[in-house]
């Protein structure tokens, strides 16, 4: 299986136009069943993983999505991490923020969702909207949001410092494909509840947000904590790719089962 982490991460300082990333790539894959089927393996493969982070207690996997809307953040959690233990694992869902939420700094809300030592967090959507919707809206003034790049990298750098590894998705899919999946919400009863007409007026914002999303990427890919340009108008081929950079990720950290406290010599069963 290729080295999916070079290849989708995003190098620190590089110019990324994302005009120039094909959505609908698939690498060297061809058809879903041989994807399916690697994907399978990397289930059962991060659970592993995730059972031996826990036994370390050492350190925290911190796992960011960011899409367009239908971009695919809630189906990637659903089908990627659906092997995990759940007593380790948190989703987050950062949605409008609250009145109590507007009362403090932009990250307040976002540290205090930070995962404890031997777990893993997922993002849905996260501070990066602070730099996103807020700019394209204008809900703050240029001179607030611009700052908030370089906040970012240091609260994110402050988390790497203390153990918790950032590990950054943008799934990124196209303007067709984000229509396409509109419409089948629409035809499809069980999924149409998702469905807000506030959604088709986005779409107007396309390209402000497509700009939005190259600042970020170009700012705040950084060695500890990179992003991911994932394509993602192939869901089968987003899940894999997303599962195999965890897999990747988490076996670079070279994580064992701690030794034991005592011998075996010592212990009684009676």
């Amino acid at each position: 299986m290729a080295n999916f982490a070079d290849a989708y991460r995003v190098k620190p300082d590089s110019r990324v136009d994302l005009s120039k990333y094909d959505p609908a790539d698939t690498g060297d894959y061809k058809t879903k069943g041989r994807a399916r089927k690697d994907l399978a393996k990397n289930i059962k493969r991060l659970y592993e993983l995730q059972e031996v982070l826990y036994a370390e207690n050492r350190r925290a996997v911190l796992m960011v999505l960011q899409a367009p809307d239908a971009g695919g953040k809630d189906g990637t959690i659903r089908h990627v991490m659906s092997g995990l233990n759940p007593q380790g694992c948190r989703v987050t869902s950062f949605k409008q923020p609250s009145q109590e939420e507007l009362a403090h700094d932009f990250l307040w809300r976002i540290h205090r969702a930070v995962p404890r030592m031997g777990e893993i967090g997922i993002f849905n959507r996260s501070h990066y909207e602070d730099v996103l919707i807020v700019r394209v809206h204008g809900l703050v003034d240029k001179a607030v949001w611009s700052k908030r790049y370089e906040q970012i990298n240091a609260f994110e750098r402050y988390l790497t410092d203390c153990g918790v590894h950032v590990i950054k998705f943008y799934l990124h899919i196209s303007k067709t494909e984000q229509l396409k999946r509109f419409k089948a919400r629409i035809d499809d009863p069980t999924k149409f509840w998702k469905i807000d007409p506030a959604d088709f007026k986005e779409r107007k914002y396309w390209d402000e947000y497509m700009r939005a999303y190259e600042d970020v990427l170009n700012r705040c890919s950084t060695a500890a904590a990179p992003w991911y340009v994932v394509p993602a108008d192939h869901k089968w081929f987003r899940n894999l790719v997303v599962s195999q950079i965890l897999v990747e990720t988490m076996e670079s950290f070279g994580m064992d089962y701690p030794k034991p406290r005592f011998s075996r010599d010592e212990l009684r069963i009676e």
